[in-house]
């Protein structure tokens, strides 16, 4: 698509969300507890992604996001791309200069979580040599606080 990675802005943050939950509901919802499914509502999608705006990044029209990618320290926090851009390059584009942005951070070893059964996703990380180093249990944030999750964790290598 040669789409261009830029800042998100507070201003879209609504179609941002609902980018990040339609995403979610499709990739999650199937295969995590349902509790914390109920506890993914749109509306806490948007206060998760309001309080990480600085660290997000946007491929898309503004209003018309085709996806983003948040860090969170030395976390490549979240990735998700709308249906309609999968498969043009969006995705590898974004997780791109997400890498770019945590090894200019002087972070050497990148890591992220995968939904245990993502393997759409798994694909995706190992084709852009990403790891599987295992599971372990993350908090995730809802709106009743943290809820504790077992997922995958796959790592990268950044910096020699």
């Amino acid at each position: 698509m040669g789409e261009q990675v830029r800042n998100a802005l507070v201003s879209e943050a609504t179609a941002l969300a609902q980018l990040w939950f339609d995403g979610w509901q499709d990739a999650h919802a199937a295969i995590l507890p349902t509790e914390l499914a109920r506890l993914r509502t749109r509306e806490s999608f948007e206060e998760r992604l309001l309080r990480g705006l600085a660290e997000l990044r946007v491929v898309g029209a503004i209003g018309t996001p085709l996806g983003f990618c948040m860090l969170k320290e030395d976390e490549l926090y979240q990735l998700f791309v709308s249906p309609q851009a999968r498969g043009a390059g969006v995705a590898a584009t974004l997780m791109a200069d997400g890498e770019a942005r945590l090894a200019a951070k002087g972070v050497q070893t990148a890591w992220l979580s995968c939904a245990i059964g993502n393997d759409r996703a798994v694909r995706f990380y190992e084709k852009h040599g990403w790891h599987n180093t295992g599971k372990f249990v993350t908090p995730v944030e809802t709106s009743s606080g943290p809820y504790d999750l077992e997922v995958w964790r796959f790592e990268k290598r950044l910096l020699a």
